[in-house]
């Protein structure tokens, strides 16, 4: 596999939440959407990049307001780890169905469903242009994807984050509720944790600052945008140092 052109960002993390495979039903996976998402990360693939993912569970459970009803916070987070590998087997096979072979690889062994977290296994994946999908989070409670989705992209040698959402970057707020929400072009570290801004959680940013890998925020709703991210010519905002 040759590159076409020469990539911005070579090696890339793209985080997709659990939301985003959900489409416009309410719950679970859209199929359309998922084939919609692998297609994209397959052109970026094909474009030369070495491409990580790690997507989120809120489409089937989410801790935190499992935690909230009442339940233990450990084991809410750990049930939503598993919603993770279930998202992460379904961009697999929607991937490989595309011609991009992928591998998941949980940070929770379960040997019988996919291969455990290894970094030295992650890293030969990525050498032999297989797209790797990490699920199970960090596979500790009280972590959230956002976070490791920073601490694998740093693991993996990553030159960014790309955190995928459904706006064209960080707004001041919800674009979508405030027509006269700021959009930032580009951001610091300590300017998303001073503003609070709620891109990604404290400790994912803090972690990104600390080993200085940019995040880039841009809208996955856009079909063929993960190529244009990496081509450098995306809407998108920019965190850095």
């Amino acid at each position: 596999m040759t590159a076409k052109a020469p990539l911005k960002y070579p090696r890339l993390l793209v985080k997709i939440s659990g939301e985003a495979l959900m489409g416009r039903t309410a719950y679970g996976i859209d199929n359309t959407v998922v084939e919609r998402l692998a297609a994209d990360l397959a052109e970026a693939r094909a474009a030369g990049c070495a491409l990580s993912v790690v997507v989120g569970g809120g489409n089937i459970f989410r801790g935190l307001q499992g935690a909230a009803r009442g339940m233990d916070r450990a084991t809410a987070d750990y049930m939503g780890m598993l919603a993770t590998v279930m998202n992460a087997l379904a961009l697999q096979s929607a991937l490989e169905a595309a011609k991009a072979p992928a591998r998941v690889l949980s940070a929770i062994p379960m040997p019988t469903v996919c291969e455990p977290y290894v970094r030295h296994r992650a890293l030969y994946h990525l050498e032999r242009e297989r797209i790797v999908i990490f699920a199970a989070g960090t596979g500790n409670p009280f972590f959230t994807t956002d976070t490791a989705a920073t601490l694998r992209a740093i693991e993996m040698g990553c030159d960014a984050v790309a955190k995928a959402t459904q706006v064209d970057g960080v707004y001041s707020a919800d674009p979508k509720r405030d027509p006269s929400a700021k959009r930032f072009e580009s951001l610091t570290y300590s300017e998303v944790l001073g503003k609070d801004l709620k891109v990604m959680d404290g400790a994912a940013i803090a972690l990104a600052r600390d080993n200085h890998i940019p995040v880039i925020v841009f809208s996955i709703e856009e079909p063929g945008n993960v190529v244009k991210l990496l081509q450098g010519t995306a809407r998108a905002t920019l965190i850095h140092g």
